[in-house]
């Protein structure tokens, strides 16, 4: 399956939904699962995102869907990067 990256940034509400209740970004990450995308990474990071995730999904049009409806909720705003490994990359430019 493809990988894309998934830069998050939390909004206050989200901010103060996970300080209530952490678990929450597990249960999050099982309804990407329940969707069809399999997180393969994940962290918080310091800087100007909040969290990075890598993800596999079956195509361009399953990310943009899930990127638009986590986005819908109101808790969190996401950058959605399309991955590619380097060994394609290389490859692609021979």
């Amino acid at each position: 399956m493809p990988t894309y990256i998934l830069l998050s940034n939390l909004t206050d509400d989200g901010a103060e939904k996970i300080t209530k209740h952490p678990e929450r970004i597990q249960e999050v990450n099982q309804e990407l699962e329940s969707m069809g995308v399999k997180v393969t990474a994940q962290y918080a990071v310091l800087g100007p995102y909040d969290f990075v995730n890598v993800v596999e999904a079956p195509d361009n049009q399953a990310i943009a869907r899930v990127s638009a409806q986590m986005g819908a909720r109101g808790s969190v705003k996401i950058t959605t990067l399309a991955a590619m490994p380097i060994e394609e990359f290389i490859t692609g430019l021979k």
